[in-house]
């Protein structure tokens, strides 16, 4: 983000700011987020006080989507010939960073808006997100702050009348404002949101459902345990026929697709041709039922590891991938996971080194930003050649030796010692007792 001299919408001092006026999908993942957001160009006076929006123009672009828009807001009140040269300006450094195989019509003919709010309406309908949907969660967002600030009775009333808006998405409008207050050090109004979580749980149709689905899981979980260590196709297919209803059997088929493969169904139908006619029909129901459920669990999953797939590449080409992923961190999951390592490995077995030291530079950044301290200062320590030399470390680190890893070192021993490798066990409880030993001199030395 450039830091520009700008002049105080308010007292007209001159000031410092951050300024974004091009906003290019292509070369940065946030692009888009950082734009919908509205968090962009916000400045603070420090002479007179003011805080807002600085008015400036804007060029978004997105290539997969072959998207190039405009705004340049009217209350600058500049020429139409000044407007077209500070925007050609713009759309210039997105031309240039193209290479010239990638240079598409669509970039001669810029489309322009007269509010920046249509212009972001335009990006969110390309999509798949239309106006009726954004003022349908705009709805979502005035009742949530209708029902924060009403008494306990008026927050019953209006539970009971805006009944069809308290739907999945306003309950995961809910969960991330309760999240977005908790990680700022909001704790009085993440407390106030976790109490009306708990009401909607229990007053509104889907809370109920909600609780239902999670009985469910739980009592799913019950039954796979409850199946031991040896879990043969045949014990997945009878537990199957025993899920007492259709939200069971979904929450089975979820947790088991892995099993649910060839010879499962070869199993299954097999079932079908020795089964009696008042018998079989079940069995073709249950047949039916699971094919599909499996259909749309690896449609999802494809969807997903498509878009793993596409936030990978865009990691890959920003030009600032720390900051980047910094943006994207907490999309981050295990299928991510899975599709950086596929990439790994196979552009070494193709030999494309820019491509791998990119991929490798991700994944230790994601490493570095998502390993506990503890777990990375346990690794210093394993890889220390010596007593003395660890020794060392821990002088050097005196800060990490806290309760928080001498815990993380107890359960890791735990672990471990259950286990077969007998030398890591030696090497993790022989670091366990030199980190306490040290952990204790340094009490006694306070």
């Amino acid at each position: 983000m450039p830091k520009t001299r700008i002049s105080c919408p308010n007292c007209r001092q001159p000031l410092i700011a951050d300024v974004d006026q091009l906003f290019d999908a292509g070369r940065d993942p946030t692009a888009k987020a950082k734009l919908t957001s509205g968090a962009f160009n916000l400045v603070r006076c420090p002479h007179c006080g003011y805080q807002g929006s600085l008015a400036t123009p804007i060029v978004y672009h997105d290539p997969q989507k072959e998207l190039l828009l405009t705004f340049f807001p009217g209350e600058l009140g500049l020429p139409r010939n000044e407007q077209e040269r500070m925007l050609g300006a713009l759309i210039n450094q997105v031309v240039n960073s193209l290479p010239q195989e990638k240079r598409k019509a669509y970039l001669l003919r810029p489309q322009s808006f007269l509010t920046l709010q249509s212009l972001i309406e335009r990006v969110l309908e390309a999509d798949g997100i239309t106006r009726e949907m954004i003022q349908a969660q705009q709805q979502r967002l005035n009742l949530l702050q209708r029902l924060l600030a009403a008494s306990p009775d008026g927050r019953d009333e209006l539970i009971k009348s805006e009944a069809k808006l308290l739907d999945a998405e306003f309950f995961t409008l809910v969960a991330r404002l309760g999240q977005a207050a908790a990680a700022s050090g909001d704790q009085a109004s993440a407390n106030k949101i976790a109490e009306l979580q708990q009401d909607l749980l229990a007053k509104t149709e889907f809370g109920k459902e909600i609780q239902d689905q999670t009985k469910e899981i739980e009592a799913a979980m019950a039954s796979l345990r409850e199946l031991g260590d040896e879990i043969t196709r045949e014990k997945l297919l009878d537990l199957l026929l025993d899920a007492p209803n259709d939200t069971r059997l979904s929450v089975l088929v979820s947790l088991l697709r892995p099993g649910l493969d060839y010879q499962f169904f070869q199993l299954l139908s097999e079932r079908i041709d020795g089964a009696r006619s008042d018998g079989r029909a079940r069995l073709i129901n249950l047949r039916e039922k699971l094919l599909e459920m499996t259909r749309e669990i690896d449609r999802h999953t494809e969807a997903r590891a498509a878009q793993a797939q596409q936030l990978l590449n865009q990691l890959v080409q920003a030009e600032n991938p720390e900051q980047a992923l910094l943006q994207v961190l907490p999309n981050l999951d295990d299928l991510f996971m899975n599709v950086l390592a596929t990439a790994i490995d196979a552009a070494r077995k193709q030999g494309d080194l820019e491509r791998l030291s990119r991929l490798q530079r991700i994944e230790e950044l994601i490493r570095q930003a998502t390993t506990p301290p503890e777990i990375e200062f346990i690794e210093q320590l394993l890889s220390a050649p010596d007593e003395t030399a660890r020794r060392r470390l821990l002088e050097e680190n005196k800060e990490l030796i806290t309760q928080e890893l001498l815990d993380t070192l107890t359960n890791i021993a735990a672990q471990i010692n259950a286990g077969q490798d007998r030398e890591l066990a030696e090497q993790i409880n022989a670091l366990h007792r030199t980190v306490l030993r040290y952990s204790m001199q340094i009490k006694l030395s306070q």
